[in-house]
């Protein structure tokens, strides 16, 4: 499993290169945390942007009615923000677990394209902020799932986070001590 593990980690690098070459195509630096793209490209995209009253009025009816639906989860995803992060800072304190930072989770660089009107850059700032929670969250409930119970599950755990791929078998008493053991050393001395 270790090498099916290791194997994966390095296909997921080689992914990750490839997108940095596809972006490279872009023409676009970044700098102090800003995108910015070559004069060229960002008139070219200013020209493709579809304005806000052509994209309004030709949006299809059932997609204007199910919008406030979409935007009303901003409730809940605001209250699971919140609620998620005051959990971490009480009781990741408490049990030696680093907490997650919750920056590095959420981006917001959507809003610097020139291509898209108002109401899309809005929606990719909804999309940006749910993902972001959804990530964010994840992550703070695989520290406390290694923290507590680093079992796997008898049956396929689909979409598991990274941390699983090191938890102790199903049904495997005798390592079961071990594994909590070190997954508790480990997140003890993580740096995030």
């Amino acid at each position: 499993m270790d090498d099916i593990i290791a194997r994966i980690r390095a296909l997921e690098t080689e992914l990750e290169a490839e997108f940095a070459r596809r972006r490279a195509g872009l023409r676009y630096g970044i700098e102090r945390g800003r995108v910015l793209f070559e004069q060229e490209v960002a008139r070219r995209h200013a020209e493709l942007r579809t304005h806000l009253a052509r994209y309004v009025f030709t949006a299809r009816p059932l997609v204007v009615l199910t919008a406030p639906i979409i935007y009303s989860l901003i409730i809940p995803f605001a209250i699971l923000d919140l609620w998620v992060s005051l959990y971490q800072a009480v009781c990741f304190r408490v049990y030696g677990i680093p907490q997650v930072k919750r920056g590095k989770y959420m981006i917001f660089d959507r809003a610097g394209l020139k291509y898209l009107n108002a109401l899309e850059k809005l929606n990719c700032a909804y999309c940006s902020y749910a993902n972001g929670v959804i990530a964010y969250v994840r992550e703070v409930g695989a520290r406390t799932e290694q923290y507590w119970c680093p079992i796997k599950h008898a049956r396929r755990a689909y979409g598991a986070h990274p941390r699983y791929s090191g938890f102790a078998e199903y049904g495997d008493a005798e390592i079961y001590h071990e594994t909590l053991r070190k997954g508790r050393r480990s997140l003890a001395h993580e740096a995030d």
